[in-house]
């Protein structure tokens, strides 16, 4: 498995691990009808918009399998949270589900990481759902809760935790 930096011709493979994440991570959070309206045409506008707008130190990163598969991804870059006090953010990390828990997505959010740092970044956040089972791989990677909000999502209303890294 290799973590390379993603190319906008990475776009529809990001994509489509973006709906499938949501559709497998997010069932029974997120109501099903909003899971199974997702597309991935709608996702490759988002991330063509991405690729085509990046903020500055922005990084999008894939995990590549040797075969050339792209199985996961990452993004982050500088906090768009003013109110808290961290530099960095990790925007998302998604990995398809028969490659998690294999240390792949350790290895996306060090990418992240990495280059936060290599851009003079000193800390990090990021966003997640409350009931996403991903809280506790942020937590074991040193994370803590700094703060919370009510968004809606498809008519749900749900709890999302920032987590935060004071020092990277």
């Amino acid at each position: 498995m290799r973590i390379r930096e993603a190319r906008v011709d990475d776009v529809e493979k990001i994509a489509g691990i973006h709906v499938a994440s949501w559709q497998s991570t997010y069932k029974g959070i997120i109501s099903e009808t909003y899971l199974s309206n997702l597309t991935i045409e709608s996702r490759v506008k988002n991330w063509l918009w991405t690729f085509n707008n990046l903020n500055d130190f922005e990084k999008v990163f894939v995990a590549e399998t040797e075969e050339g598969n792209i199985v996961g991804f990452s993004n982050g870059g500088r906090s768009r949270y003013h109110e808290y006090k961290h530099d960095g953010e990790l925007y998302a990390i998604y990995l398809l589900k028969n490659y998690q828990r294999l240390g792949i997505g350790r290895m996306l959010f060090r990418s992240v990481v990495e280059s936060l740092k290599e851009n003079g970044c000193t800390s990090m956040m990021l966003w997640v759902l409350e009931n996403n089972p991903a809280v506790s791989f942020y937590k074991s990677l040193g994370g803590r809760s700094i703060g919370r909000k009510t968004i809606t999502i498809g008519g749900d209303r749900l709890v999302e935790l920032a987590i935060g890294w004071d020092s990277l």
